[in-house]
């Protein structure tokens, strides 16, 4: 075996460490150009995605303006809606509230009217059956007694024969015996 000397020794250490050293920096130059390539890669499909959005956005965001003073009018177009629908509302309760008061009031005098008439009805009948129905009921009593006056007076009469009704007549005939009504 050749002398190994600590100087050898050393020279193999410092040309093991040289050896890793170059290919720690050609393994760190490959990642360094995977990680470009890469970057590379995502810039073009960020730039693609961006030409992609961007028209849409733009036009998202024109549409935004165009829209948003419409949607503003509309909203304030139906707030005073709204309101004007409150006021209404308000307006037709006050006047419905006021209309059933009314009928309220005229159910109550129509009511006080119709009883009214029927006492007055009442009182009516009431003097008509005092005052004249004592002297029909006088009359009357009048004419039972000239009645039985005159009859006792009269000779009898003898009473007319009274006449027998005719006998039914028969509709019966023996060919519609089949007939059933």
């Amino acid at each position: 075996m050749p002398n190994l000397d600590n100087q050898t020794i050393l020279l193999a250490i410092l040309g093991v460490v040289a050896l890793a050293l170059v290919g720690q920096t050609i393994l760190l130059f490959a990642i360094f150009i995977v990680i470009r390539k890469t970057t590379n890669s995502v810039k073009e499909q960020v730039e693609d995605l961006r030409s992609a959005a961007m028209p849409l956005v733009y036009n998202t965001r024109e549409l935004f303006k165009r829209v948003a003073p419409k949607v503003e009018d509309t909203a304030a177009d139906l707030a005073a809606m709204a309101h004007g629908l409150r006021t209404q509302t308000a307006e037709i309760q006050a006047s419905a509230a006021e209309t059933l008061e009314k009928i309220r009031h005229q159910t109550t005098r129509l009511d006080h009217m119709v009883s009214t008439i029927f006492d007055a009805v009442d009182r009516a009948t009431t003097f008509v059956t005092e005052t004249i129905a004592k002297p029909v009921r006088q009359l009357n009593s009048i004419l039972a007694s000239a009645k039985s006056v005159l009859e006792s007076i009269r000779p009898h009469m003898p009473e007319p024969p009274q006449q027998q009704p005719p006998p039914p007549v028969s509709t019966y005939d023996p060919e519609d015996k089949d007939m059933f009504l």
